[in-house]
């Protein structure tokens, strides 16, 4: 990314910033940062805001991101749905639908997301951007290997554009989720913190400096197999009481309906528990503690202590909130720092405006 994308990115993060404190977080000379942005005004990219005085001096003009920049489609892809939102350049939500697949074909799942895309824009102007997140591997245009979609090699990021005339970034769905806590969350200025997801699956994701660590093993769901609980149920692999096993809404819901004796589904699941059924409670709390220990692991082994907990099973923790931190506090040293959790509950929301968030990053990336 250039300098000046990067007094850009810069803006749209921290904003509205003085040009004093750009300055100092840029560590530029004020000359060479108005040399840098005055292009970014001109194009009515930045805008400067009224005076403000911010403690004893003279008064500064903040600079914001345009809210003129445009909208931005984010787009999560599970095996059954499209959910997508609209956002603006700060990935705050504008309008959301949620749209089944006829069929993994990717020429019904595009229609699907051109559908989805015309419902939310309606009359205003087309999006500068799209977005998608899917589980599995990706390489920015193409989905390498998305197993809910029973995809390899696809080269989604050209079919939509072809479709739609925007140009598309593909992304793993956990990276894009913790890309928008970085830049748009109540973590964002941290410099590193972890995300962990529960709902089909288990994610877990590391910032670290600043940065979301990537590298050849993202989108595996490694951290799905990490042992919690040695008499918990077996996951599909075959392991013992791991993470997926414990805290993937299919196990916690196959769990249930083997106690009752009757199908049961993850939302009633909690919903029997909180309401003291025996069976049920004892299943979400060995879960929830799972969870905690889940949580307790990421905070030692990264020595971040602020957690980022997301996905669609988010349920699990509002019903059972202390197990969850009964579990951290049991497996952290006393002497450690407390572990601060930071709960989005938004559900498949959260996930699309990830894929809404890298949509923007890749607008400011071509400035």
């Amino acid at each position: 990314m250039s300098t000046e994308a990067t007094v850009a990115r810069t803006v749209l993060i921290h904003g509205p910033i003085s040009r004093s404190a750009l300055a100092v977080r840029m560590r530029m000379s004020p000359a060479s940062l108005t040399r840098l942005t005055k292009p970014f005004v001109d194009r009515g990219i930045l805008v400067e805001l009224d005076d403000v005085v911010d403690g004893v001096g003279r008064p500064s003009r903040p600079l914001d991101v345009s809210p003129a920049v445009g909208t931005f489609l984010g787009v999560k892809l599970t095996g059954g749905d499209a959910h997508c939102v609209l956002t603006d350049v700060r990935a705050q939500l504008l309008g959301e639908v949620a749209l089944p697949l006829r069929s993994h074909a990717p020429s019904d799942v595009v229609d699907t997301i051109v559908d989805a895309m015309t419902r939310l824009v309606g009359d205003s102007d087309a999006p500068v951007g799209v977005g998608i997140s899917v589980g599995g591997i990706t390489d920015g245009s193409t989905v390498v290997w998305g197993p809910f979609l029973d995809w390899e090699d696809v080269p989604l990021g050209e079919l939509v554009t072809a479709a739609t005339g925007l140009p598309t970034r593909i992304e793993n769905d956990l990276i894009a989720l913790t890309e928008a806590e970085r830049w748009f969350g109540v973590v964002r200025g941290l410099d590193g913190f972890a995300v962990i997801t529960i709902g089909a699956g288990v994610g877990y994701e590391v910032v670290s400096g600043g940065e979301v660590v990537r590298n050849a093993d993202s989108g595996i769901s490694l951290a799905a197999h990490v042992p919690l609980e040695p008499h918990g149920p077996l996951c599909s692999e075959g392991h013992r009481g791991c993470a997926q096993a414990m805290l993937g809404s299919a196990s916690i819901a196959a769990q249930a309906t083997t106690a009752l004796q009757r199908p049961v589904g993850y939302d009633e699941v909690l919903a029997l528990a909180a309401d003291g059924d025996p069976a049920a409670a004892a299943i979400v709390d060995a879960s929830a503690r799972a969870l905690g220990r889940l949580v307790a692991l990421a905070a030692n082994l990264t020595t971040h202590a602020d957690i980022v907990l997301a996905g669609e099973g988010m349920g699990l923790f509002a019903v059972a909130e202390g197990a969850v931190r009964a579990e951290i506090t049991a497996g952290r040293d006393p002497r450690a720092s407390p572990v601060r959790l930071h709960v989005d509950d938004s559900g498949f929301t959260a996930w699309a405006r990830g894929a809404a968030a890298v949509a923007v990053q890749a607008a400011f990336e071509r400035l």
